[in-house]
């Protein structure tokens, strides 16, 4: 089954641009636009989507609040990506706190979009790891409270591997990586993050690290805390 992808922007002609590129694909399908946020909600509730592709800046209801009453929504949900013009974007980091699953920069040649579209889909995010981490370190040390005590809280509840492997997901680390750096099978490592996020009450490996540095297990710049 080809996964239903919606375009979410107000610049017509970069919604065709990317809708002939996902058209070329075999295991894609655009089956929505809507030009600003609060257009995508009404879509939204009378078609069905995988994968909402959505800019942040935009008239009338920007892509934050869009995303956040998506991913408000719950199990079922689409999963949001986000598409930004600028690498180091709070509005991005506003959408990630809210509930996208990644995002990535409109100029992204079009192989790591599509792969980027592959990897929400199947709930595999963080997307482009490194870059996410240098947006969380950016703004995260600039909000009031962001130290969050029921999140200390639940993480306590992790295993001492459990809350290894969240250390090293919020240092970007693919899961291969990290049965690398553990000695682990990746089998393995996909089972820890699956608890981790069932155990936190989690979306996606995203929202690990933005619980991570919430909690202050990671600081900014990557390290534990």
């Amino acid at each position: 089954m080809a996964i239903r992808v919606m375009l979410v922007d107000d610049q017509v002609l970069l919604r065709t641009g990317f809708r002939m590129v996902l058209a070329a694909q075999p295991d894609m399908e655009v089956v929505a636009e809507a030009g600003d946020g609060a257009e995508a909600l009404e879509v939204l509730a009378a078609t069905k989507v995988d994968v909402v592709l959505m800019d942040v800046r935009m008239p009338r209801m920007d892509g934050v609040e869009s995303t956040r009453r998506i991913c408000a929504q719950g199990e079922g949900a689409p999963k949001v990506l986000i598409l930004t013009t600028f690498d180091l974007d709070e509005y991005a980091f506003s959408a990630l706190k809210v509930g996208a699953s990644g995002f990535m920069l409109k100029d992204v040649p079009p192989a790591e979009l599509l792969g980027a579209i592959r990897s929400v889909y199947s709930g595999d995010a963080v997307v482009a790891p490194s870059t996410t981490r240098r947006l969380l370190d950016r703004f995260t040390p600039m909000l009031p409270g962001t130290a969050r005590e029921p999140a200390n809280a639940e993480i306590d509840r992790l295993t001492g591997r459990e809350r290894e492997v969240m250390l090293l997901v919020a240092q970007g680390l693919s899961n291969g990586e990290i049965a690398a750096r553990l000695v682990l099978s990746e089998a393995t490592v996909k089972t820890h993050v699956g608890r981790i996020l069932t155990k936190l009450g989690l979306r996606d490996r995203v929202q690990v690290v933005v619980m991570a540095y919430e909690s202050g297990l990671v600081r900014a710049g990557g390290g534990a805390g």
